[in-house]
C-alpha cells in the first residue's frame, strides 16, 4: 500500500463532490454567502434553497410552507413512545430514535428516487421539531402543542416548545441560528449520512446515523459543553485566571478551533453581534463580558478563534432555552443539509469504501490448539 496516502481523520482528503455548500472563501450555500442569507432571508427560504437548489419565489415559498405545515404532525403511536421512554434519557438519544421511528409511518420509505427523497426530506424537516418539542414538554409534565400553520418555521419551533407565541427578537435569533447551522459541506455527520446512503440504504437510516454522529462532544455536542465552561468560570472577574490556568494545564476549551477554519469561523463572527444584542435585552452582559475575555485570551495566545458553538450556546441561553435542547436544535436545522447530501449521493451514487492502513501482525500460521502456548 506504499502508493496510498494515509491522513488521520481524513484531514485534507477530498472524499467526494458536492454542489450544496463550500467553505472556500467563506461558507456559501448553493453559491450564496451565509452572511447574505442570514441578513436577507428566513430559514424557510434557506431550507428550500438547500433542498431544491434555488431560492424560492413567493409562490414556491408559500407552497413549501404549506407542505411543511401539513407534515408537521406525527402518529399518536410515536407520541406514546415518547411518553414511555425513561425521563432521564438524553434528548439527542430521543431524536435519534425519533428519526428512525418516523420511517415506519412514511409511505415512501423504500423509494430512493429523487422526488421521493425530496418529499421525505421535507417531512423530516417538519416532523423532527415536533418530536423535539413534544418530548421536551412531556418530560416537563406538559402536553405537546400542535404546530400553528400561520407561523414561520422558527416561530413554530419556539411556539411548540413554550406553548405561547414568541416575540420577534427571539424569532429572529432562532431564524439566524438555524440558517447558520443548516449545512456545512463534508462534516462528520453529513459524511456519515452519505456513507450510509451510498449502500442504497434509505434517507431515514441516513438521518438516524447522522444524528448519532452529531451527538458527539467533538461535533454537535460542543455547544452544550460551552455552557459548562461558562458555568465553571462563573463571572467576568474570574475569566482571565480561569482561562490562563486551563491553557497552562492543556485543558481543551470547547467552542474554539475548527478543523477547516484556521483564521476564524464566519458563522461565529456573524452571530457575535446578535449575542451582544440579546444579552443586553435580558440583562446578561456579565456572560458576554466573561465570554469576550475568554475569547480574547484563547484567540490571542493560542491562535484558536471561536467556532459557531461558542456564540450559539450563549444565544440559546439568552433565549431561555434549556441546555439539553441545544444540540437537538442543531438537528432541527441540519436535517436540511443531511437530506440534501443524501439526495445528491443517491442521484449519482458510488458506494463509499475507503482503504485502511493496516498496523497488525504480518502473515502468521495457524498452530493446532493443542500446541499453542
Amino acid at each position: 500500500m506504499s502508493d496510498l496516502i494515509y491522513r488521520p481523520g481524513l484531514e485534507g482528503v477530498i472524499a467526494g463532490e458536492t454542489a450544496i455548500s463550500t467553505i472556500e472563501g467563506g461558507l456559501r450555500y448553493r453559491g450564496y454567502a451565509i452572511e447574505d442569507l442570514a441578513a436577507n432571508t428566513s430559514f424557510d427560504e434557506v431550507a428550500y434553497l438547500v433542498l431544491h437548489g434555488e431560492l424560492p419565489t413567493g409562490e414556491q415559498l408559500t407552497a413549501f410552507r404549506s407542505r411543511l405545515s401539513a407534515a408537521a404532525k406525527v402518529d399518536d403511536a410515536i407520541i406514546a413512545t415518547l411518553r414511555s421512554i425513561p425521563s432521564d434519557v438524553p434528548m439527542m438519544d430521543v431524536m435519534r430514535t425519533g428519526a428512525s421511528m418516523l420511517a415506519h409511518w412514511d409511505p415512501q420509505v423504500a423509494d430512493n428516487s429523487h422526488d421521493a427523497n425530496l418529499a421525505k426530506a421535507e417531512r423530516l424537516l417538519a416532523q423532527l421539531p415536533v418530536i423535539m418539542a413534544a418530548r421536551h414538554r412531556i418530560t416537563n409534565g406538559q402536553e405537546p402543542v400542535a404546530a400553528d400553520p400561520d407561523l414561520s418555521f422558527s416561530a413554530n419551533v419556539l411556539y411548540m416548545l413554550h406553548g405561547e407565541k414568541p416575540n420577534e427578537k427571539h424569532i429572529q435569533a432562532m431564524d439566524v441560528s438555524l440558517i447558520l447551522y443548516a449545512e456545512h459541506e463534508f462534516n462528520a455527520s453529513a459524511f456519515t449520512s452519505r456513507v450510509i446512503c451510498s449502500t442504497l440504504s434509505d434517507i431515514h437510516s441516513s438521518i438516524t446515523g447522522a444524528i448519532g454522529a452529531l451527538k458527539g462532544p467533538l461535533h454537535g455536542g460542543a455547544n452544550e459543553a460551552v455552557m459548562e465552561v461558562l458555568a465553571e468560570v462563573g463571572s467576568p472577574d474570574k475569566a482571565e485566571a480561569w482561562v490562563r490556568n486551563a491553557l497552562a494545564n492543556k485543558v481543551k476549551i470547547m467552542g474554539f478551533g475548527h478543523r477547516v477554519y484556521k483564521t476564524g469561523d464566519p458563522r461565529a463572527k456573524y452571530l457575535k453581534s446578535l449575542c451582544a444584542e440579546l444579552a443586553a435585552d435580558v440583562g446578561r452582559e456579565d456572560m458576554e463580558q466573561m465570554a469576550n475575555k475568554i475569547e480574547e485570551i484563547v484567540t490571542g495566545e493560542k491562535g484558536l478563534p471561536p467556532n459557531l458553538d461558542w456564540p450559539s450556546a450563549r444565544l440559546y441561553c439568552y433565549m431561555g432555552l434549556p441546555i439539553p435542547l441545544y444540540t437537538p436544535l442543531f438537528v432541527v436545522s441540519r436535517v436540511t443539509g443531511w437530506s440534501a447530501h443524501v439526495i445528491e449521493q443517491h442521484d449519482n451514487n458510488r458506494i463509499i469504501r475507503p482503504r485502511a492502513n493496516y498496523t497488525g501482525e504480518g502473515l502468521r500460521e495457524v498452530i493446532a490448539i493443542g500446541s499453542r502456548a
